[in-house]
């Protein structure tokens, strides 16, 4: 049970290599994001600014758009991998996969997810705002908002590298 995150520049060959089930599509509104290759059956688009706050001209992640990722990675069964993609690789795509580590495993376990995020991906900044809604849409109490400032900001880049998050022997029973 995987998840594969990249920058948008790295995920066709990402999709035809490890040929995800799942794919969730971070971008702004207004990007094309045109993936050459063929697109798994299940996917999720959300198009949305990555900002930390609300700022007039910009669109901010919403409590519906954390609610649609964590429905859609529920509805993963994990026998083939999810890939998450936005722009860079950084701070929206780092932000959903930790997302989805959290809401497919018991609470408790944040700063363990936030810690291995840190050491699988090491310029990982993930979008506050993002984990902040969550939080609140997992009962997480702050858990998840602690965890991830804990870790900070990642290493300075312009792209993140491709990551692979294993969440198998995590997963709590269905």
């Amino acid at each position: 049970m995987k998840v594969i995150v990249a920058p948008l520049h790295e995920a066709a060959g990402l999709l035809a290599r490890h040929q995800p089930s799942h794919l969730i599509s971070l971008a702004s509104p207004g990007h094309v994001d045109e993936l050459p290759v063929v697109v798994p059956p299940h996917r999720l688009d959300l198009r949305f600014n990555d900002i930390a706050e609300p700022r007039d001209g910009l669109v901010p992640p919403s409590e519906a758009d954390v609610a649609a990722l964590i429905d859609f990675a529920e509805s993963w069964d994990g026998v083939w991998p999810l890939l998450v993609h936005c722009w860079a690789g950084v701070s929206r795509s780092t932000a959903a996969a930790y997302v989805v580590a959290c809401a497919r495993s018991d609470p408790g376990r944040e700063q363990d997810w936030a810690d291995r995020l840190r050491t699988v991906a090491p310029t990982a900044t993930p979008n506050p705002l993002i984990v902040a809604l969550a939080d609140r849409h997992l009962n997480r109490k702050g858990a998840m908002i602690s965890a991830i400032a804990a870790i900070g900001r990642g290493a300075e880049t312009a792209w993140g590298a491709p990551f692979e998050l294993d969440l198998s022997s995590e997963e709590r029973p269905r």
